[in-house]
């Protein structure tokens, strides 16, 4: 009978061993060579002030593999820090007066007592903020380094401005023609600004999609597509009364013959030039005002219904001197290729339609074998296979061959080049804000851009600023940060007052935390060496274009640069799923939030990782269920009420099992050793934590029915010992505080976090026996109680024997048998 004293008290349980585990430094490490090392890492936290049920469900995930890898015997290296520079901090700065560092460290210290509060085995040793100048300096350097190398880069470039925000986004933070940050729209503007060369790597970025089995499918699908390569031909169209070009990329060279009109991007200089001084001229600056405008409604994938305006000019087909009219397209893009499209609508689906919209000419010049197209009939562009006609010379090639024919022939000619071409755009890290890392650049009158001498890093943010309520940077106004001298005349000269974009930051610390105390170089080689790359990565699927394909990139940098020997940093990666409340993902603005400190406070950390493991596999939405929440604590508090009420029992219980094992004593003892051998290959092979935690519900479900037995029938002291050891020992991952708790209990002088992961004994988990099934013409007829892995022939033999089936076969003659073994036996009559 359970007493007040064993009320399950979680409060104080998990309170000692949070204690005991942070002063101990239970999970410092050091790297070991002589050891297999394990890396497991979770996205660090923007540190926002507070946690919410999705890093509650993010961390918890990342803990469980953690502990798990430490009990299978790896060096495990399980690190946190604060991603800390950004947009959030400078806006709470404007809104209540306080200045964004103090902000963000508050908020620091407080989500790390959070964090902590839930019992992830961090080692905080390695702990690091990236606003920390011993962390940016050397994110400084990186972009020195790429300078000199020709991959950092300043120009003149058409950006996506936030008016909110006060600062560029690249183009993987607008999102459907809006910020990422503060959701509203975006508008374009011409401003000077600091590029990274990605697209320097976009060919082994995209290689490096084939070489990452362990990345889920729909990740690398969206990188190759962000990555977009076409491989095709570079043509150059004259511009009738120029001297200019128009040079188009195509994919279908073979096509050329069939081209009837030209398509460019709305920005493309052209329109402009073309229509200047024209009395359309008022007309087609609108159309292009409103298309870009439209764009940035569009959601990702999106495209507007077609829509064109002639521009009043003309080009000539290099192959066939036809002239071809100009028209803006809003469904062509300046970044694509180059921003210039040749339109063949008898071949493009998107051209046709354009084509029969403006009543354009449709000229078919690949034709399906057998068939002949007719322009004037056609109802769809045929994008597929065929044979060329009324294509000069290339009349009669098959389409393949044609590509590279007419490529061939156009370099002869001098208008055209084989080429290949990418979606990716080069990365601009430009943000004119105050919160981030400042750019090591000084602006000299005499020498022009100068780089800031290695020796002076860091450039170091000044915390001596003021903020307006518009927004703006004050760093741009800050005279003590702007004037200083030119490293190369000494004369007087200006500093860039531009920040780095933040996902700088978050595209090398898994690197640094390991080795986050070298204070002479950014990395200690031999333990990156040592560590890297990150064995278990885990975060948002909403990264997958910006922080992990920026971390790919970063990684060949720091490589090509003698940094690192990896070529990838995160060799798995999981995307774990949202937390999901009254059919919408958890938000303040939805009014759905579940406040993990107040669940804690009410049912204990324990409770609140095991039920965001068990509602749903960890790659899904898990769906918010309050009750999952309650069924949770009282599972817990089975466990402990059983082990304090049979404590001296357990206690007095040897380890060995004893040799005379009855019914009670077997059934518990296979159960134990089947939960392992489930639990084992449920974590190993997929994290379907889910599962894992039922098997062990499972167990303790016998364990409690079997102890609730007569006294005679229920299991010997050792064999219940074994199986709550082995029960405790696999929960320690999901709930380690009242694991570890009553695993001292116990007596055991060794602390649970230091045994090692149970090994199942295949006899041991073998049913004694189990059910097949008799079916007579595909009706089950009897059923056959056997020991697993029953001969087939002992199995017929046992089925025809059987009473209740002769009475079906009869005199009947048996035509065939078949047998799934241990499953079923059919016989056919």
């Amino acid at each position: 009978m359970s007493t007040p004293q064993n009320r399950y008290d979680f409060a104080v349980i998990e309170e000692k061993w949070r204690d005991r585990w942070l002063a101990g430094k239970t999970w410092q490490v050091e790297a070991d060579g002589s050891r297999k090392k394990y890396y497991v890492l979770e996205m660090f936290p923007y540190p926002s002030g507070r946690i919410h049920m999705g890093h509650v469900r993010n961390y918890t995930i990342g803990d469980v593999v953690a502990r798990y890898r430490r009990m299978c015997g790896d060096n495990v290296i399980h690190p946190m820090g604060w991603d800390a520079f950004g947009m959030p901090a400078e806006n709470a700065a404007i809104k209540h007066g306080t200045h964004p560092a103090k902000w963000t460290f508050e908020n620091i210290d407080y989500m790390r007592g959070q964090l902590q509060r839930l019992g992830l085995s961090y080692d905080w040793d390695r702990e690091l903020a990236t606003c920390d100048p011993k962390y940016y300096r050397w994110e400084q350097l990186f972009f020195l380094k790429m300078l000199n190398k020709g991959l950092a880069y300043r120009k003149l470039t058409t950006v996506n401005w936030c008016e909110t925000c006060q600062t560029v986004l690249a183009n993987e933070q607008v999102i459907n023609g809006a910020c990422w940050r503060c959701d509203q729209a975006v508008t374009p503007r011409q401003m000077q600004g600091w590029f990274l060369k990605i697209t320097a790597y976009a060919e082994e970025l995209l290689a490096g999609c084939d070489r990452l089995p362990g990345w889920p499918e729909k990740v690398l699908t969206m990188q190759r597509n962000w990555i977009g390569k076409s491989t095709g031909a570079e043509l150059e169209f004259s511009i009738e009364g120029s001297d200019d070009k128009l040079t188009i990329f195509t994919t279908r060279p073979d096509t050329v013959f069939g081209a009837t009109f030209m398509s460019v991007a709305p920005e493309h200089p052209l329109v402009a030039e073309l229509s200047r001084g024209s009395e359309r001229e008022t007309e087609i600056n609108d159309f292009v005002q409103r298309t870009q405008a439209a764009r940035r409604r569009l959601a990702a994938g999106e495209e507007p219904p077609k829509e064109g305006i002639f521009t009043g000019g003309y080009c000539l087909n290099p192959f066939t001197g036809a002239r071809l009219p100009i028209y803006a397209a809003n469904f062509v893009l300046m970044e694509y290729g180059t921003g210039a499209v040749m339109a063949v609508p008898a071949h493009d689906q998107r051209d046709f339609e354009f084509a029969r919209q403006y009543d354009l000419p449709v000229v078919p010049v690949v034709h399906p074998d057998g068939e002949k197209l007719d322009g004037a009939t056609m109802t769809a562009a045929h994008e597929g296979p065929g044979v060329l006609a009324d294509s000069g010379d290339f009349s009669g090639l098959d389409h393949e061959a044609a590509k590279a024919a007419i490529t061939a022939r156009a370099e002869e000619l001098g208008v055209g080049r084989s080429r290949i071409t990418y979606r990716l755009r080069d990365w601009g890290i430009s943000r004119q804000r105050y919160w981030g890392a400042p750019i090591p650049i000084i602006h000299c009158e005499k020498c022009g851009v100068q780089p800031v001498p290695e020796e002076q890093l860091p450039v170091v943010l000044p915390t001596d600023v003021n903020f307006d309520q518009a927004g703006k940077s004050p760093l741009h106004i800050l005279e003590s940060f702007i004037n200083t001298a030119c490293p190369a005349c000494g004369g007087a000269a200006r500093r860039e007052t531009d920040t780095m974009d933040t996902f700088m930051e978050s595209s090398w610390y898994f690197a640094r935390y390991t080795c986050p105390d070298s204070h002479d170089a950014p990395l200690h080689k031999p333990a990156a060496d040592y560590w890297l790359p990150v064995d278990q990565y885990i975060g948002g699927v909403e990264h997958a274009i910006l922080h992990l394909l920026y971390s790919r990139f970063f990684t060949k940098v720091l490589r090509d640069l003698g940094y690192l020997s990896i070529d990838e940093p995160f060799t798995n990666l999981l995307t774990q799923g949202m937390v999901i409340k009254d059919g919408a993902k958890m938000s303040k603005s939805k009014g759905n939030v579940v406040d993990p400190n107040e669940l804690i406070e009410q049912y204990g950390a324990d409770t609140v990782r095991l039920f965001s493991l068990f509602a749903a596999p960890p790659e899904r939405d898990l769906e918010w269920n309050h009750q999952g929440v309650e069924g949770a604590f009282r599972f817990l508090s089975r466990i402990h009420r059983f082990v304090l009420d049979n404590r001296e029992m357990l206690r007095a219980a040897g380890e060995e099992l004893p040799a005379d094992l009855g019914e009670a004593d077997r059934t518990l003892h296979r159960k134990t050793h089947q939960t392992i051998r489930k639990v084992s290959q449920d974590i190993d092979n997929s994290f379907q934590f889910n599962t894992a935690i039922s098997a062990v519900m499972e167990l303790s479900n016998t364990l409690f029915s079997l102890n609730a037995a007569q006294a005679d029938k229920q299991p010997q002291p050792a064999v219940n010992r074994q199986a709550v050891q082995t029960m405790l020992t696999l929960l320690f991952p999901m709930v380690p505080h009242l694991c570890a708790e009553l695993w001292e209990e116990l007596g055991q002088a060794e602390a649970l976090d230091r045994q090692g992961w149970p090994q199942f004994d295949p006899e041991a988990a073998k049913e004694e026996e189990i059910t097949v099934v008799v079916q007579v013409r595909g009706k089950v007829r009897g059923r056959l109680q056997v020991t697993p892995g029953t001969p087939e022939e002992q199995l017929k033999e046992m089925a025809l024997a059987d009473d209740k089936v002769q009475s079906f076969v009869g005199d009947t003659p048996v035509r065939k048998i078949i047998v799934v073994p241990d499953k079923l036996v059919n016989i056919v009559i």
